[in-house]
């Protein structure tokens, strides 16, 4: 997901989407360790797109 994207989201769909992907990270997480993923890089991908939320998501708090 880009910045873009994520610019457009409201707060309260922001915060659903940080939940949702960090349960989705989790599980992939557990996943990997179970049995190794075709692409590992998604995890690093996925941990990056859940930081670029939340940075945006502080930048709202900061800015009210």
């Amino acid at each position: 997901m880009k910045n873009t994207e994520i610019r457009e989201l409201s707060t309260q769909e922001l915060i659903e989407r940080i939940e949702t992907e960090s349960a989705n990270y989790k599980m992939m997480g557990l996943n990997h360790a179970i049995s190794p993923l075709e692409n590992p890089s998604q995890i690093a991908k996925l941990r990056k797109t859940i930081a670029r939320m939340k940075t945006e998501l502080r930048k709202r708090e900061l800015n009210k």
